[in-house]
């Protein structure tokens, strides 16, 4: 896996996934939308834990420096 994220699609990522946990586990948004929003965070945190998207591959999308 080629990293394919700069560092401010990084810090993105972690503020939405911070907000998202924030909203479900507050109890703003509960049910099934928190736990879709839950999951959601999840994989933002991964994905900007190892600066891989496997989404912007088939767009080559490079948020990187090149």
């Amino acid at each position: 896996m080629k990293p394919n994220m700069g560092n401010i699609d990084r810090i993105i990522r972690i503020i939405v996934a911070v907000l998202f946990a924030a909203l479900y586990f507050g109890g703003v948004v509960p049910g099934t939308l928190g736990i879709v929003l839950l999951v959601l965070a999840v994989v933002f945190a991964l994905t900007s834990a190892v600066s891989f998207c496997p989404l912007y591959l088939p767009f080559k999308i490079n948020t990187g420096k090149k």
